[in-house]
């Protein structure tokens, strides 16, 4: 059995600074096999690519349970979500997602997100600098919750819409960005669990099978309904991911600016190009680096041992970047995923393995949808694009061009 000899020094500094490319290029170091290291004191060990990541979606194997740190749970999916759960727990809590963010309902939010996105732009004036990342975070926040029935005011709308995406820009790093973060997250967590005790008082409405519903509503595996703030948790990952799409949005901006053709195929609504543009945008702008968790039990991998309790960390940037999977890796190429059937395990921008019963997110069919409508959209927009800073820095986590994309409408 080959064992590699771990780094006498701790990596998490190195994480820090390299960013996006940290795990990808240690992984190249050891041409494919387990690398082993260190983060935050934890010994940790990462794997890639496809069967790395069939491997570590089966709960045999490894588990999300205790893996994520704290931080993390304090700002990105807060503490005692359903990311942090394993076996019958995670899969009772899982129903709840799935019972109202599946394919069926998607439809419903790309509507309500296309009613925001129409109301939002109308409102422009030629000459005005737009922000988009702000702009989208706005129509993606008022869409979302129009959706699952939380009650939101125009004037409130900015203020939420900054809360929830401070929440996503703040999880991996320290400093004012991570503490932003962790403030966006209390007041989010108050105003939620205020509005899911009021509706179980009778005090306030909830739309039948709205998601505001549904989680008031909700009894985990023993049997209890949800505590008003765990509803809350809950109801922020609903539709705090909905808002994080801002990212995606705001990256085809970018897209469609860099490689101006794909704008036309776009505009008029060629067959699937939409969804292959959509699939592209995910697969080749870095969004999430790597996924933790703890080996479940003694495991092999290759040939190399993993212990019982070890960090391990499936790396996703890396694999979408892999010139193995993706020919020509760095070149942005929606005609890649025209009519090809992509595999669970193949293309992993928020993970991989099927989202009924594992761990990958169960709103990919909300990401998919609202990529299409609203990168298609914008598309058809007349705007001009001036001088700006539109470098991506992958030392940033999570990345976005650094003017977050400014655009004056014609």
């Amino acid at each position: 059995m080959r064992l590699l000899q771990a780094p006498l020094t701790d990596n998490s500094a190195a994480l820090l600074v390299e960013g996006y490319a940290w795990l990808p290029d240690r992984l190249r170091e050891a041409d494919g096999a387990v690398v082993r290291t260190r983060l935050m004191g934890q010994p940790t060990l990462c794997l890639t690519g496809p069967e790395a990541a069939r491997f570590f979606y089966d709960e045999h194997n490894i588990r999300r349970q205790t893996a994520i740190p704290g931080p993390v749970q304090s700002t990105l999916f807060g503490h005692g979500a359903v990311h942090t759960l394993d076996g019958a727990e995670h899969r009772c809590r899982k129903d709840l997602f799935l019972s109202v963010v599946g394919p069926g309902t998607a439809a419903d939010l790309v509507e309500h997100t296309s009613t925001a996105w129409k109301q939002e732009t109308e409102s422009w004036r030629s000459g005005q600098r737009i922000v988009l990342f702000e702009a989208a975070a706005r129509v993606l926040t008022q869409g979302v919750c129009r959706w699952a029935g939380i009650p939101l005011g125009e004037a409130e709308t900015p203020a939420v819409a900054r809360d929830l995406t401070a929440m996503v820009d703040g999880f991996a790093t320290p400093g004012p960005r991570h503490w932003r973060a962790r403030r966006a997250r209390a007041r989010q967590e108050e105003r939620l669990g205020q509005l899911v005790t009021q509706v179980r008082a009778g005090a306030a409405p909830a739309l039948p099978g709205s998601a505001l519903l549904a989680v008031a509503s909700h009894r985990d595996a023993d049997g209890q309904p949800l505590d008003s703030r765990l509803a809350a948790v809950e109801l922020l990952n609903i539709i705090r991911p909905t808002v994080a799409v801002s990212w995606f949005v705001t990256f085809a901006g970018h897209a469609l600016h860099r490689w101006p053709q794909h704008r036309e195929p776009l505009r008029a609504g060629e067959p699937g190009y939409a969804t292959a543009f959509a699939q592209e945008l995910r697969r080749f702008y870095p969004f999430a680096p790597f996924l933790g968790g703890r080996a479940a039990r003694d495991l092999t991998w290759r040939g190399e041992r993993i212990p019982a309790g070890a960090l391990v960390l499936l790396d996703l940037y890396g694999q979408n970047h892999d010139p193995r999977l993706w020919p020509d890796p760095y070149r942005f190429d929606p005609a890649r995923f025209l009519d090809r059937t992509i595999g669970e395990f193949e293309l992993v921008p928020q993970g991989a393995g099927d989202p009924r019963t594992g761990h990958r997110c169960p709103g990919e069919a909300f990401t998919l949808g609202l990529l299409e409508a609203l990168t298609t959209r914008l598309a058809q927009a007349d705007y001009r694009v001036p001088p700006q800073d539109l470098r991506i820095s992958l030392r940033r986590v999570p990345a976005l061009p650094a003017s977050r994309f400014v655009l004056i409408p014609d």
